[in-house]
């Protein structure tokens, strides 16, 4: 009895050490939890390299993609937790290969980030059948490429995150952006439909929509102007090149705070479906929700008199 007593005296004397030990285990698989493994399109210039950085920075592994693997690497550098692979969004063997590359290095892929862009302008009739497929085929189904690539692997592990890249114009369209407007909705519907389906695997998504950020979109080397000019628009023309080049390094929003944020988010438990970036992208957002409203008003007595009387 005095032996048992002497025992059970021992193990409560060492009960608040495990106890503290099991605390720090806990907080330590807490923080591998928060530990992923992303995959970024688009991480050799602009927003693609603070998302890349802001990743890596935090502790993550990251999987840095792009046409031109060397200005990835000179973007971002090198590091145990990089892996740098070649990747159009427009191929989509390259988007099989950048996946398989990811399980390879990391064994698991945790975030996909579609950031990937390019940005056609020109009034709608201007820019040619194949310029604007280029805008559809790099902004809108480029991401369907990666996303497809990536989901057997979340589906298999019941978890994962796919972030999209829309933008102000994917929430309401403006002139001169057809094309560019055009595949941010369709990216938006594509991202609507995507998450009704793999939500119940246990996958998150969430559409980004930024205002305007100081990123390299507007550069000479992601914006291309319309192939074929009309005289009509002319003088409109004119007015919108000189504003859109304008704009090119003026814009308020820092691209790497936007990163920043999109670690946080990727780090919550149950992540937006959308995230408005910015607070012009705010009031963007307000005035598309007033216009919706007062359209809803202003023909409710119409719209509701549309059933069968005996409905």
């Amino acid at each position: 009895m005095f032996a048992e007593a002497q025992c059970d005296s021992r193990k409560n004397e060492l009960l608040p050490d495990q106890e503290k030990k099991s605390q720090k285990n806990k907080q330590k698989s807490s923080v591998m939890q928060n530990k992923k493994v992303w995959l970024i399109t688009g991480a050799g210039r602009g927003m693609g390299v603070d998302i890349a950085k802001a990743a890596l920075a935090a502790g993550n592994k990251v999987v840095a993609t792009g046409r031109n693997t060397n200005m990835v690497t000179k973007a971002l550098g090198e590091s145990d937790d990089l892996l740098v692979v070649k990747l159009d969004v427009t191929k989509p063997a390259d988007a099989e290969s950048a996946v398989n590359a990811a399980i390879d290095r990391f064994g698991s892929l945790d975030v996909l980030v579609n950031n990937a862009a390019s940005f056609y302008a020109g009034f709608f009739e201007e820019p040619t059948p194949d310029q604007i497929e280029r805008q559809l085929s790099t902004s809108l189904i480029g991401p369907m490429n990666v996303t497809r690539a990536v989901l057997p692997v979340m589906r298999k592990r019941r978890s994962g995150h796919i972030i999209s890249i829309s933008s102000s114009a994917g929430l309401t369209s403006f002139e001169f952006c057809a094309a560019y407007s055009a595949s941010k909705f369709g990216l938006e519907g594509w991202m609507h439909a995507l998450q009704a389906e793999v939500a119940p695997f246990g996958i998150h998504t969430t559409i980004v929509n930024p205002g305007f950020f100081r990123t390299e979109l507007l550069t000479g080397e992601s914006t291309n102007y319309a192939d074929h000019p009309i005289e009509d628009y002319n003088e409109r023309r004119a007015q919108q090149m000189q504003f859109w080049k304008g704009a090119n390094g003026q814009q308020s929003g820092d691209p790497a705070k936007l990163a920043q944020a999109l670690i946080t988010i990727a780090n919550n438990e149950e992540p937006p479906r959308r995230f408005i970036a910015g607070a012009d992208a705010i009031g963007t957002a307000k005035k598309v929700v007033a216009e919706l409203q007062q359209q809803i008003n202003a023909y409710r007595e119409l719209s509701t008199s549309l059933a069968y009387e005996n409905a």
